[in-house]
């Protein structure tokens, strides 16, 4: 991902009130919870209490590295959940500006926010999981901390699940052990335990377990798409977010898509293998993670279809209607392509050319005509659009159009165009309503990052705040004092668009992305190779 040191200095400076103000609250230690493996306890602080730091599976160091997640040991005593754990080894931050964070192996933890609440209340659950394009993420940094959304009566989970060549890099002889006679996606079954153990254990921080929202940003969302296909999956949620991300193209449209059919996945694990040096899968394990780290760095990461968590592209399931049935809120943003070209020249002379080694390597000139690149401004425009709906756009739009058509649950669809605001000398201003733009407003923390953030972007962060807690309570975003949302249908394709007003529309960028799938209609029907 795109990064830039002074909007990594800015977003820190920024941080820094809110986090002292969070610690100086009057804080105490709450009253023990009982959980399946002890007694944990957290922090009160005001009106919300946090716990942090507990663990939902093994440590996967050692002999457990690469294998799926183990349940978590007992303890003896009460354990203190105050601060929180180190994150997956990784390189950079998932969100360009978040500050550094401790890395570790030992990282399967999940932190809690809950609201003062009744004996025996059962509150709606939203679990977070996050993005990071399979190689970053952070269940801790500050952006996703729920204090602003437990306030609205949800109890919200961050949960942590392996990235990289840890959560997703598979290898023959990792399929040799495995009884399935596949490997990689650990970080997915990660999340699966994460899923389990809030089944088993969120009724005791009075959570309702029979009401549970998964919801995620960019690989997050790709990830609660791969959920929501899964069978592994089933009964452990009820309702689904998804920003900006999903699991829709054709493999035959994707470059080097290999990678998700076992046979490539396992080449890629062998090249992993003879970077390190190492004779065998039991040497890889016990080489240092900074070793297996450097050695897979600058690959690429990506979920693989396997006969254990992701048997079928999530396509097929969705128009097979065997998805897991639930109620679905989804979008994207308008201007998702454009922090993915910083650093990028992008000109009108090799417009076409310059896309060779991209993921949009294969576009055909029928969908590029849709595209124009007549001068360099307008070149940039198109190749900014093109990333937006390869990436985003046009998989929100399939997923809401799949659901909508062979699901019984309803489908709510947004549309984010509103652009924060930014310092003039950040990235963030060249990048409009990019990736990463709306999750200031959702959880509630506009002033975290820098810029100058006014009464409408607060009042847009409450309006998006009451939309997503009240369809993770009812299964539907609307609410007192909010602009209807009404439900996307085939009949009826209406969207909500978050700009300088929330109003009721159609589908931005419609023509670019017929045209894109008919592309991938007829590439749906071409062989790919390693299957």
């Amino acid at each position: 991902m795109p990064e830039s040191t002074v909007v990594m200095k800015e977003w820190q400076l920024a941080l820094c009130p809110f986090v002292t103000l969070f610690v100086m609250a009057s804080a105490c230690a709450a009253e023990p919870i009982q959980t399946e493996c002890g007694l944990v306890e957290g922090v009160e602080n005001s009106a919300i209490t946090v716990y942090k730091g507990i663990p939902f599976a093994q440590a996967p160091v050692g002999d457990l590295r690469w294998r799926e997640p183990q349940p978590p040991l007992h303890w003896q005593g009460i354990r203190k959940a105050d601060s929180f754990a180190p994150i997956c080894p990784q390189t950079d931050p998932s969100v360009p500006g978040a500050p550094a964070e401790p890395t570790s192996e030992d990282c399967l933890y999940l932190n809690i926010w809950t609201p003062a609440h009744p004996a025996g209340a059962k509150l709606p659950v939203m679990v977070w999981i996050y993005g990071g394009g399979f190689s970053t993420g952070s269940a801790s940094m500050p952006l996703y901390w729920g204090d602003r959304l437990a306030l609205r009566g949800v109890l919200l989970v961050t949960v942590s699940y392996r990235v990289g060549a840890f959560g997703f890099m598979a290898h023959p002889e990792l399929s040799r052990e495995s009884p399935e006679h596949v490997s990689g996606n650990y970080g997915l079954l990660d999340q699966v335990a994460a899923l389990r153990w809030v089944q088993r254990n969120i009724a005791a921080f009075g959570g309702d377990p029979r009401c549970v929202t998964i919801f995620g940003q960019s690989a997050g969302s790709c990830c609660v798409c791969l959920l929501m296909s899964s069978p592994a999956a089933k009964g452990l949620f009820q309702r689904v977010i998804a920003e900006s991300g999903a699991a829709f193209p054709p493999l035959a449209a994707v470059p080097g898509a290999d990678v998700i059919l076992l046979k490539g996945a396992e080449e890629k694990g062998l090249e992993i293998q003879k970077k390190l040096g190492a004779a065998s899968l039991a040497e890889m394990r016990r080489r240092p993670a900074a070793e297996i780290l450097k050695a897979s760095q600058n690959m690429p990461w990506m979920f693989l279809l396997d006969s254990q968590v992701v048997s079928r592209e999530p396509y097929q399931v969705f128009s097979a209607g065997e998805q897991v049935d639930v109620p679905l809120l989804l979008g994207s943003n308008s201007d998702e392509g454009r922090p993915f070209l910083e650093g990028t020249t992008v000109k009108a002379s090799s417009f076409r050319s310059d896309l060779s080694n991209t993921i949009l390597a294969n576009i055909p000139s029928s969908v590029l005509a849709h595209y124009p690149a007549n001068s360099d401004e307008e070149a940039y425009a198109s190749r900014a659009a093109l990333e937006r709906d390869v990436r985003f756009g046009w998989d929100a739009w399939t997923w809401a159009r799949l659901q909508s058509t062979t699901g019984k649950s309803p489908v709510y669809y947004y549309h984010f165009a509103h652009v924060p605001p930014a310092r003039p000398d950040s990235p963030w201003l060249r990048w409009g309503a990019g990736h990463w733009a709306e999750l200031p407003y959702v959880f509630g923390h506009p002033d975290q990052a820098p810029g100058p953030w006014t009464d409408e972007d607060r009042a847009l962060s409450e309006a998006i705040m009451g939309y997503w807690t009240n369809f993770a309570k009812n299964g539907n975003p609307n609410g007192p004092g909010l602009v209807h949302w009404p439900a996307f249908t085939p009949a009826q394709p209406q969207v909500l668009h978050f700009d300088s007003t929330i109003h009721v529309g159609g589908v931005a960028n419609l023509d670019k992305l017929e045209a894109l799938d008919r592309y991938f209609t007829e590439a749906r029907k071409q062989p790919v190779a390693g299957r």
